[in-house]
């Protein structure tokens, strides 16, 4: 017989001895599971930090883009070229000289 079986009522019939959950054991479950629930609280705030640094970063990138474009646009507006046709299609300036006519019907100018 080996020390996990024990004899029961019947002839031959063994019976399987369980083996219990001892006070160590018992105590390291707690601690695991305990030390398990506090770590939760440090991960889900590792990973709101992480979310919120990838929205940064996004909306840094959608900025510096935004920046660029309007770089490019204060380029065009120190080219006398371009001032003379702000000038003339949104405020409807002429060079001295020309005959201005003004439409009765005016259309939204484009550009302005």
């Amino acid at each position: 017989m080996t020390a996990d079986a024990r004899v029961t009522s019947g002839p031959g019939a063994l019976e399987r001895v369980r083996p219990r959950l001892t006070a160590r054991a018992g105590a390291l479950v707690v601690i695991v599971t305990l030390l398990g629930v506090l770590a939760l609280v440090p991960a889900r705030a590792y990973l709101d930090e992480r979310a919120r640094v990838t929205a940064l970063e996004l909306q840094a990138q959608r900025l510096e883009d935004q920046n660029a474009t309007l770089a490019n646009a204060i380029a065009k507006l120190h080219v006398p070229a371009e001032l003379e046709r702000l000038a003339r299609a949104c405020l409807g300036m002429v060079k001295p000289g020309e005959i201005a006519f003004v439409p009765t019907d005016p259309a939204p100018s484009s550009g302005c």
